[in-house]
C-alpha cells in the first residue's frame, strides 16, 4: 500500500514512523504546507487521497488547524470530558511508546532533516531517539518471584499521581515478601516535597530499566501528565507483565479487560492487600501476565496499529470508536 508522509516526525510518533515503515510503501513529500509540524509530535499521511495525523502530544487538546485539513484526527491521548476532543472525526489510539527509529527515520526522510530541522533541535531529536531502545517483539518468558521495581518521576502538577506513586512505593516497601528495588526520581531542582524519603539514589539507562522492568512480579499503571497514558504500559504488556493499574483518564478502541488482560484498582488503600494477593496467587498472576501479553499482540503493535490505520483510510474498515 502506498502512503504518503508529508511531515517530518519526531521520537513521539516513532512507534508509528516504524510501523509504517515495516507495513507500507512509504514515500515522503517534503510538503511545504504541512513544513510547521516538522519535528513535532504529529505524523502526517496520505492514503487513497484520505488524510489522516497522529498526534502524539499529552491531551492539551487538538490542533485547529489540522483538524480542519485531515479526514481522521487520531489522538494517542484522547482524554476524557476534554470537549477538544469529543469531536465526530477524532479518534483514540492503542498504547503505544517511542523507540529507536534511526534506520526508519533516514530511510523515509532521507537527508531533508538536516535541510528541514535547525542543527540544534536535531542534535535533540537524534539524542531522544538514542536513548530508546530498538522495537522488539518481546518472547513471554514467564517468571514469578517476589521482586518489585519502580522508578517514577515526581510531578509538579499532577499531586495526585505523585500520592497514588508514592503509596504504591510505600505499600512495596512495608511488605516483608516484598523485595524491592526504585523509588522516586531525584528533580533537578530539589523540589521533592514530603517523599525524600522515597528517593531513589541512582538513575537508571533504558535498557537497565527494561532489565528491570521484565523481572518485575508488579508493573504499577497510573495515569501520567494530564491524564496521558504512560509509555510505560505498552511496553510492559510487550514484555508480558503483570499490570496492576488505576483507571485510564484516556478513552481506548478497546479497553483491557479487568481479571483478565489488567488488575484495576480505585483507591491506594487497596494497595497492600492486592499486593499481597498477587504474591500469593502466582496462578492468578500468569493469568493477567498472558492476557496483556496477548491485548499486546492483538491490538497494540506498531504494524498492527498501522495495518488498522491504513484499512481505514482507504475505506476497508470503520474507525473504531471510544471505548470506556
Amino acid at each position: 500500500m502506498k502512503v504518503y508522509i508529508h511531515n517530518i516526525s519526531n521520537y513521539y510518533s516513532s512507534y508509528y514512523l516504524h510501523g509504517f515503515n515495516k507495513a507500507a510503501d512509504l514515500e515522503f513529500t517534503c510538503s511545504k504546507e504541512f513544513e510547521t509540524y516538522n519535528n513535532r509530535g504529529f505524523l502526517i499521511f496520505e492514503i487513497s487521497g484520505k488524510l489522516g495525523v497522529v498526534d502524539n502530544h499529552d491531551p492539551m487538546g487538538v490542533d485547529e488547524k489540522l483538524l480542519d485539513k485531515v479526514d481522521f484526527y487520531f489522538a494517542t491521548n484522547k482524554v476524557k470530558g476534554h470537549e477538544a476532543y469529543e469531536r465526530e472525526n477524532v479518534f483514540p489510539l492503542f498504547p503505544h511508546y517511542p523507540v529507536n527509529v534511526h534506520k526508519d527515520y533516514f530511510s523515509v526522510f532521507k537527508l531533508k532533516p538536516f535541510i528541514k530541522i535547525p542543527p540544534i533541535a536535531l542534535l535533540k531529536e537524534l539524542y531522544a531517539q538514542n536513548l530508546r531502545t530498538n522495537y522488539k517483539e518481546e518472547v513471554l518468558n514467564y517468571s514469578f518471584s517476589n521482586y518489585v521495581f519502580f522508578s517514577g518521576s515526581i510531578w509538579k502538577k499532577e499531586k495526585w499521581a505523585n500520592e497514588l506513586r508514592a503509596a504504591f512505593i510505600e505499600a512495596c516497601k512495608q511488605n516483608p515478601s516484598i523485595e524491592f528495588e526504585g523509588g522516586f526520581v531525584r528533580r533537578k531542582d530539589g523540589a521533592h516535597g514530603a517523599y525524600d524519603h522515597l528517593l531513589n539514589n541512582r538513575a537508571y539507562s533504558p535498557s537497565d530499566f527494561a532489565k528491570r522492568s521484565k523481572k518485575s512480579m508488579i508493573i504499577f499503571n497510573n495515569p501520567a501528565v494530564l491524564g496521558a497514558v504512560s509509555w510505560r504500559l505498552a511496553e510492559s504488556l510487550n514484555f508480558g507483565s503483570f499490570v496492576l493499574s488505576f483507571p485510564f483518564k484516556i478513552y481506548l478502541p478497546v479497553m483491557p479487560r479487568h481479571e483478565e488482560e489488567i488488575h484495576y484498582i480505585h483507591d491506594s488503600g487497596e494497595l497492600p492487600d492486592v499486593i499481597n494477593f498477587i504474591a500469593r496467587n502466582e496462578a492468578y498472576h500468569k493469568k493477567i501476565a498472558f492476557g496483556g501479553k496477548q491485548y499486546f499482540e492483538k491490538y497494540c503493535k506498531p504494524e498492527t496499529q498501522v495495518s488498522y490505520l491504513i484499512d481505514v483510510l482507504s475505506g476497508n474498515t470503520s474507525p473504531l470508536q471510544s471505548s470506556q
